[in-house]
C-alpha cells in the first residue's frame, strides 16, 4: 500500500531523482507541489546550507508532513502491486512497483553493480529515517520472464490507468493500480521463479535504506522497514546511454603533449565537428576547440578491465592524469548521455575544464554479468534513461 498524490497533483508532485539535479538547478524546477522540496529540501533553506547539516533533513520531514495534512498525497488502503510505464522516444518499458526484501539484498540475491561511498549512504539513511519513509524507489531489473510479462499486458489493457501525463522533459509516465487478489498472487508466485534482481539505479538507496533496517531491527524487530520500495523492470525493456567525464587538467601536459602520450595506446585520428563513439573500446575527445576519436590498440580479456569505462579509467585517467579514485577526485566529473555532445563542448568552452571524454554505453548484458560474477564496475559506468520519477509512490515504515 504505497503513499502516493491525488490524480489532480501527480504531474506537478513527479520530480527527477535527488541525484540528477544540482541545488540550483532543483530551485528553477521545482513548482509549490513538486516532491524536489522533500527529496531536496536544501531549496527551502537559504543558499550555502550544508547539504548534510541536520536543518536538511528536518525541512524535508516538515515538507513531508505538509503534504500528507494537506491532501496532497495519501495512502491506499488496501494491499497492491502497480505498474509504472514510462515512454521515451517511442520506447516503452513496464515496471512493476513492489517493495524489495533487505535481506536479498543482505545476503546478495539482489546484486549490485558499483561500490558506494560511506558519506551518500549516510545521507539516504538520515533521510529515510526522518521522514519514517523511502521516497525513491530503487530501480532494478531481471532477466525477462514471458508469464510476467503477460500479466502486465493483460492488465493493462483491461484496465485504465491512474495516472497518464507528460513531464517536461517529454517522458510519458502511466501508472495502473493492482488490486485485484488473483493478479495480486499470479506477480509474486511470478517473482518467485526469477533467480535474481539487480541494481540498475539506486545503490546509494538501497544501501541507506538497508542501514535503517539492521539499526531498526536492534529495537522494533520485524516490520515495514524490513522493504526497500523498488520498481522492476525485464532487461529487455532497458536502455543505458553513455556516462562521459571531464578532466579538470591534463596534470601538467600541454595539448600537443598529452595528444602524443595517447598515441601510445590508442589510434588517435582527429574529426571535423561532433563525434560520439560508435563502437566499443572506442572514445571520442573534445580538446582545444576539437574531437578526437581513440581507438584502443588492445584490449585486455579480463570481464572488468575489458570494460570501456576501466579502459579510459586506466589508461588515460590514472596512468596520465593522475586520477586513482574517480569517485573522490574533484578533478573529474561525469555528465549523463542524455545531455549530448553539446553540453561536454559547453563545459569545456565555457566552464574551464581541459577535456571531455565520450563513452561507448556499457551494455545491459555487461552490467549483468559483472553482477553474476560478484564483481564491481569502476565508478559512473551506466546512465539510466528515462528516470524513474520521486514522489509517485512512497513506501512508510510505520
Amino acid at each position: 500500500m504505497a503513499l502516493r498524490p491525488h490524480l489532480e497533483f501527480a504531474v506537478d508532485v513527479a520530480a527527477l531523482p535527488y541525484d540528477v539535479l544540482s541545488s540550483d538547478e532543483a530551485r528553477l524546477e521545482a513548482n509549490p507541489f513538486s516532491f524536489l522540496h522533500v527529496d531536496k529540501a536544501e531549496i527551502d533553506l537559504p543558499q550555502g546550507t550544508d547539504l548534510y547539516s541536520d536543518e536538511v533533513y528536518k525541512k524535508a520531514k516538515e515538507n513531508f508532513g505538509k503534504m500528507i495534512a494537506d491532501g496532497i498525497i495519501s495512502k491506499d488502503t488496501t494491499p497492491c502491486y502497480y505498474i509504472y510505464l514510462l515512454t521515451m522516444g517511442g520506447r516503452r518499458q513496464y515496471g512493476i512497483v513492489a517493495c524489495a526484501s533487505i535481506d536479498e539484498y543482505l545476503d546478495g540475491r539482489i546484486k549490485k553493480h558499483e561500490l558506494t561511498l560511506s558519506a551518500k549512504e549516510d545521507d539516504r539513511a538520515r533521510h529515510v529515517d526522518a521522514l519514517d519513509a523511502q521516497t525513491g524507489p530503487i530501480f532494478l531489473t531481471y532477466r525477462r520472464r514471458k508469464e510476467i510479462d503477460e500479466i502486465v499486458s493483460d492488465w493493462t489493457t483491461s484496465h485504465a490507468p491512474v495516472y497518464d501525463f507528460t513531464s517536461k522533459d517529454w517522458i510519458s509516465h502511466t501508472a495502473w493500480v493492482v488490486d485485484a487478489p488473483a493478479y495480486i498472487s499470479a506477480i509474486s508466485r511470478a517473482f518467485l521463479k526469477v533467480p535474481a534482481l539487480y541494481i540498475a539505479d539506486g545503490h546509494h538507496r538501497n544501501a541507506g535504506a538497508a542501514r535503517v533496517a539492521l539499526k531498526r531491527r536492534e529495537t522494533h524487530g520485524a516490520g515495514e522497514h524490513d522493504y526497500c520500495l523498488s520498481v522492476i523492470f525485464p532487461d529487455n525493456q532497458l536502455k543505458i546511454l553513455d556516462y562521459n567525464r571531464l578532466v579538470r587538467d591534463l596534470n601538467g601536459f600541454s595539448p600537443e603533449g598529452f595528444l602524443e602520450e595517447l598515441k601510445k595506446n590508442f589510434a588517435v585520428e582527429k574529426f571535423d565537428g561532433r563525434i560520439a563513439p560508435k563502437k566499443p573500446h572506442t572514445f571520442s575527445m573534445y580538446m582545444g576547440g576539437s574531437w578526437y576519436v581513440l581507438k584502443a590498440k588492445t584490449v585486455p580479456a579480463d570481464l572488468i578491465e575489458s570494460l570501456d569505462v576501466s579502459i579510459l579509467q586506466k589508461r588515460v585517467l590514472s596512468e596520465l592524469l593522475g586520477i586513482d579514485d574517480p569517485r573522490t577526485d574533484k578533478r573529474v566529473d561525469f555528465v549523463g548521455g542524455i545531455r549530448g555532445l553539446a553540453e561536454l563542448e559547453r563545459r569545456v568552452n565555457e566552464d574551464g575544464w581541459a577535456a571531455a571524454f565520450a563513452m561507448y554505453p556499457t551494455s545491459l548484458g555487461e552490467l549483468l554479468e559483472v553482477a553474476d560474477a560478484g564483481l564491481i564496475m569502476p565508478p559512473k559506468s551506466t546512465w539510466f534513461e528515462p528516470k524513474l520519477r520521486s514522489g509517485l509512490f512512497m513506501h512508510r515504515l510505520k
